[in-house]
């Protein structure tokens, strides 16, 4: 069943009824800190205190913690907003939505198991074939499973990559099957899945959805880059200067196009508050091949989908404020003035 598009997106807000009564739980690592860059997740520190101070002004009951511990026992809290996606163990993704599943707590993302197939790049590729959208070949190797060579498609370079990992971390090139078996056997013993895909030329391209009972389409983006190299895990945290360019894709067709093949893989996810879907494009050949999901994605204002709501003219603060609107209007918490969510 399709997914119903609401367009061109629109700012949701939460009644001045329910903002002095409303708890609600920010959790992030650097929930409880200061703003300042850390050595080891970069500007994530600077990201979630953005997050929280966005939150407070919001005028909401506001109670913030670093840790999954919180949530061991019920907190008195109506409402938990996590940003702890990484927690320095596999498939630590589940975990917060988990525990708010188990307490019966509402909370902001997607369920467990959405999670886990959005996460799961290997099964989101499946889901994505059986869908009709062009996705470029793969192979799936499990911890403590046989590395057995790859015999029904080969590629000139390779890309090998964690299974369920983010922003490109363990991500590499190789040239041939040495290499790639060199790199599985890293990625596994670093407790890892691996995936392996053929390099493909290009840039990547993204599309932000948001939404609750309706999704909301915001602007497509693309970074131009070199086509011929991956970005990298430490551009994207903010450790090295970075040569690749976050635009907005212009291309009215080419929009349609990403828009069409991300439409036919909503009813797979749905539903969830907010995510992005990532696609491979050759700027030569016109090709395009879908990449991966990533809900509950970074959200910072710094980053795609809080640049992209500012080109359709929504406002950091504005963009939270509807995610979170409609997250709490779709599992009961508040009631909307707008029915149009």
């Amino acid at each position: 069943m399709p997914i119903e598009i609401i367009s061109p997106p629109r700012k949701l807000t939460i009644p001045a009824r329910y903002r002095d009564t409303i708890k609600l739980l920010f959790i992030a690592k650097h929930a409880l800190g200061d703003g300042s860059r850390d050595t080891v997740d970069g500007d994530h520190a600077v990201y979630h205190r953005e997050v929280r101070d966005v939150l407070e002004s919001l005028g909401l009951n506001v109670t913030a913690a670093n840790s999954p511990e919180i949530l061991f026992n019920k907190p008195d809290v109506d409402f938990v907003f996590s940003l702890l996606n990484r927690g320095g163990y596999l498939n630590s993704e589940l975990m917060m939505p988990t525990l708010c599943t188990r307490l019966g707590v509402p909370y902001l993302g997607a369920t467990p198991i959405l999670r886990g197939l959005s996460d799961d790049k290997h099964l989101m590729k499946m889901a994505a074939r059986a869908r009709g959208v062009p996705t470029a070949d793969s192979a799936i190797f499990r911890r403590n499973a046989p590395i057995d060579p790859i015999t029904d498609w080969s590629a000139e370079r390779y890309v090998v990559k964690p299974n369920a990992s983010s922003a490109s971390w363990g991500v590499s090139a190789e040239n041939d099957w040495a290499g790639v078996k060199n790199a599985i056997v890293q990625l596994h013993a670093d407790g890892h899945d691996a995936l392996v895909e053929p390099f493909l030329s290009g840039i990547d391209v993204e599309l932000p959805v948001i939404g609750a009972r309706k999704a909301q389409f915001l602007p497509l983006m693309r970074f131009d880059h070199d086509t011929e190299v991956l970005r990298t895990y430490a551009e994207k945290r903010g450790f090295e200067s970075s040569e690749a360019k976050l635009v907005q894709e212009t291309d009215p067709d080419f929009i349609a196009k990403v828009q069409e093949l991300t439409s036919k893989l909503l009813p797979e996810l749905w539903p969830f508050d907010y995510g992005r879907f990532e696609f491979r494009l050759n700027p030569a050949t016109g090709e395009i091949n879908f990449l991966e999901v990533n809900l509950q994605c970074n959200i910072w204002s710094q980053r795609v989908i809080g640049r992209a709501a500012v080109i359709a003219g929504i406002s950091y603060p504005e963009l939270l404020e509807t995610i979170l609107a409609g997250a709490m209007a779709r599992q009961g918490v508040i009631e909307l003035d707008d029915q149009d969510w």
